[in-house]
């Protein structure tokens, strides 16, 4: 019977592939994305692929019908279980398997599910993804017959989290993953670390019941920050539902965000590697660059997107790069991919080697800028680039100092804003950072202006944190 599928158009993303279950999203979709995946590894001439799966309550079918998929384009298919996204990176590397699919809804509502793909040791993203629709459109596969084992990592993945932690002060950490992916990892891994350690919400549930799995909503850390405060605790680390994301929280339930775990971190890197470039997307605040530099390293700004930050990871050697998303990505005695319970393992490690190190006087001590939540707004896939171009138009004219690395980010009154176009949704991304109140006001009165004069409104929940 010849071979051909139409995904849904909603569900080919650029990063991975994501839908609604039985909406957008359904078993012939996995099946279809393995027997093509499969036919674009045996034509790059490899012929493994490693297969993990979330705990969303679609994984299981889903990843069956994936394998099934895989293997009938010829491959050899290695199993690796139920577990986050960085265990089955972990596994594609370290096996050297030539591709690796991960079913997995992220950080997504319960309903959704997807897959995030690697090929070789790189992203399988963008182009490729588009390239796979196609395919299967057209019906363009192999036909054979594979095989499928099982091939468990989970306590080669823990030891190898743990084999970079050093430090033997004994510190009080609360660990949330959530009800997500993460959770049978982290309880693991705590049992072999020094000091006292609490997991909440440990149990992997797809229907997300103690709060939804996302660490930068602040609503999603309450009970962390509650625990803390109860267990007087030094840290708090959350994950997101595949825990390829982290949160952090101070001993006082402060949060940290991405710009400022990155902060700690890149301290730590740049001490055994001065003048190494550190690599944050778009979205990070200026302090977050400043304190890159006056520790030494080359601060480089990126597009924002999983995919393109570990693609210029590569291209430039840098040891450690972050997104305010949460990925943080280690390339410093580990793989160069996102893997939040390595970055907490590394996090913790800092404060457990040095006897002075207080997580909530390093906070007082970074500098303080006032700044917007990031802004999303509607904006149709058909004009939302067109916006940005109209916005660049302008601002080259008038003279701004503006980098178009990713959108527009524009230095102004002593502090930045920035307008992009979100690679995932008919949306319109806006953040702005300034050093008080009111120069932040001048900033989003800046934006408002650029914004209506091509048709659009600024959102109202801009406040400043």
């Amino acid at each position: 019977m010849t071979f051909t599928h139409a995904f849904h158009p909603t569900v080919l993303r650029e990063y991975d592939i994501r839908g609604i279950v039985g909406e957008t999203l359904s078993p012939a979709d996995a099946a279809a994305v393995g027997k093509v995946f499969g036919s674009l590894v045996k034509r790059a001439g490899g012929k493994r692929v490693c297969v993990g799966y979330d705990g969303r309550v679609s994984s299981p079918s889903m990843e069956a019908a994936l394998v099934e998929g895989l293997v009938s384009a010829g491959v050899e298919v290695e199993r690796v279980g139920r577990g986050p996204t960085p265990m089955l990176y972990f596994a594609t590397v370290e096996r050297g398997a030539d591709g690796g699919i991960m079913v997995t809804g992220s950080h997504n509502p319960p309903t959704h599910n997807g897959f995030k793909m690697m090929l070789g040791k790189k992203p399988f993203f963008g182009a490729d993804i588009k390239k796979l629709g196609e395919m299967a459109a057209r019906g363009d596969v192999d036909d054979a017959a594979g095989t499928v084992k099982d091939t468990p990592v989970f306590e080669d993945y823990v030891n190898r989290l743990l084999k970079d932690f050093k430090g033997a002060r004994e510190l009080t950490a609360v660990w949330d993953p959530g009800n997500g992916a993460g959770g049978e990892v982290v309880t693991a891994l705590v049992k072999k670390l020094p000091g006292r350690h609490f997991v909440l919400n440990g149990a992997i549930d797809g229907t997300f019941p103690a709060h939804h799995p996302d660490p930068t909503v602040p609503k999603n850390l309450e009970q962390l920050i509650a625990e803390v405060a109860r267990q007087k605790a030094d840290v708090g680390f959350a994950f997101d539902g595949d825990a390829d994301r982290i949160g952090v929280v101070d001993g006082k339930g402060r949060i940290l965000w991405g710009d400022q775990i990155l902060q700690v971190l890149a301290e730590d890197v740049l001490h055994d590697s001065p003048g190494a470039p550190i690599i944050a997307d778009v979205k990070a605040s200026q302090a977050l660059f400043d304190e890159v530099g006056r520790m030494g390293g080359k601060p480089l700004m990126w597009k924002t997107g999983h995919s393109l930050i570990k693609n210029k990871m590569a291209e430039t050697k840098a040891p450690l790069a972050g997104e305010m998303s949460g990925h943080i990505f280690f390339a410093d005695k580990y793989y160069g991919f996102d893997d939040a319970v390595y970055a907490a393992v590394r996090f913790l490690s800092i404060m457990a080697r040095d006897e002075k190190f207080d997580l909530a006087r390093r906070y007082d001590a970074m500098p303080i800028m006032v700044n917007t939540p990031e802004l999303r707004f509607p904006c149709d896939d058909t004009r939302k680039f067109a916006v940005i171009d109209e916005v660049k138009a302008r601002l080259r004219k008038s003279g701004a100092n503006v980098s178009d690395i990713d959108g527009v980010r524009v230095n102004s009154n002593g502090g930045w804003w920035l307008l992009r176009a979100s690679n995932t949704q008919a949306v319109l991304v806006a953040r702005a950072e300034a050093s008080s109140d009111s120069a932040l006001e001048k900033l989003k009165t800046e934006l408002a202006h650029q914004l209506q004069a091509s048709g659009l409104e600024l959102p109202t929940d801009s406040a400043g944190h």
